[in-house]
């Protein structure tokens, strides 16, 4: 894995409130210059919420009424022989995002002038689709004996035409795999063990040429995350600082193999937006930092090898909050970039 020095960088993890494209492409490109990423709109479209978005081509996906399932009692076996077929020659172009299920993708692709460092795209991890999205009898697809093998491997092809896409703003691209579900992991929601997450991870990341990346917003069991081939590590520094800190020696051993951190630590509600300044988010940051230079992490690779972020989506924060939050993001960037590189 190459030696990736980002030295806290911003960047964003994907989905914005508002409903206008342009406006939200304006907002990312103002603010994050150097490693942009396409805006998720899930206030604009149901096709757009994080579940849908990527299930377009899913053998037997049904979208009716507010609802994702896959139906079952359909004849799946000529659209399984087409996927399979499709996947076995890497054909991803026959599963391609259209535009209404991304606006705010196609709305990235044409922006001008743009000259990023690299550029960040995003997709549900297969944990976390495949438990939320069910079949007809409200059943996780992950469990199906036939669809369960499917769901790593169909957002591998969704992934790398994706990544092919963005490859036309820089060379240099970053794939987040988004695993939210992975806060249940250990409860009776997540019925999967270690080694299969792992696999139906790397399932994914096989898919992506670029740098990959992996993102929960909750408290997990960071080993399962950190054992598998991800470059990047993203996490809600904000809220949940502590629960990374249990895991020094993953965290080291991942560093030094060229791993990146992705700190959380602009959060993502309007109350406690509104009490932080870049000051207060730096202390708080360094704070996050501290027990891992204690257990013999250099605090200068820690930055070296950082980008921050917010903590999670900033839908919560509406158009107006979310620019707040990129712009205090921006200048936490900079007072750290130039106090510490």
């Amino acid at each position: 894995m190459p030696y990736i020095e980002f030295g806290c960088r911003p960047t964003v993890i994907g989905s914005m409130p508002g409903i206008d494209p342009a406006k939200a492409c304006a907002q990312i490109t103002r603010y994050l210059k150097d490693i942009p990423a396409w805006p998720q709109l899930p206030n604009r479209s149901f096709l757009e919420n994080m579940y849908v978005q990527y299930s377009q081509g899913f053998p037997g996906v049904a979208i009716e009424g507010g609802r994702i399932y896959v139906d079952r009692a359909q004849d799946l076996s000529k659209p399984l022989e087409q996927f399979y077929a499709a996947y076995l020659e890497n054909d991803f172009s026959q599963y391609p995002i259209s535009p209404d299920y991304a606006a705010g993708l196609y709305t990235f692709l044409k922006l001008e002038n743009l000259s990023p460092l690299a550029v960040k795209g995003q997709i549900t991890g297969p944990v976390t689709w495949g438990l939320t999205v069910t079949d007809g009898d409200k059943r996780a697809i992950i469990y199906d004996d036939v669809l369960g093998d499917v769901v790593a491997k169909f957002l591998r092809l969704k992934a790398s035409w994706q990544e092919k896409v963005l490859s036309q703003i820089s060379g240099n691209t970053i794939i987040f795999v988004d695993e939210p579900y992975m806060a249940a992991y250990g409860s009776v929601g997540v019925m999967l063990s270690r080694e299969k997450i792992i696999s139906l991870l790397e399932e994914v990341f096989s898919g992506i040429n670029g740098l990959t990346g992996v993102h929960c917003c909750g408290n997990t069991d960071w080993s399962v995350l950190l054992a598998t081939s991800a470059d990047i590590l993203s996490f809600d520094t904000y809220n949940y600082a502590q629960s990374l800190s249990l895991y020094p020696k993953e965290v080291k051993r991942f560093l030094d193999g060229g791993g990146a951190i992705a700190w959380g630590i602009v959060p993502n509600e309007a109350e406690t937006l509104a009490g932080e300044t870049a000051a207060s988010l730096k202390d708080r940051l360094e704070e996050a930092m501290s027990p891992f230079t204690r257990k013999g992490i250099r605090f200068k690779q820690l930055i070296e090898q950082g980008l921050l972020t917010p903590s999670c989506t900033l839908i919560p924060l509406g158009e107006e909050g979310a620019g707040r939050a990129l712009e205090l993001l921006a200048e936490l960037s900079i007072n750290i970039r130039k106090r510490y590189l």
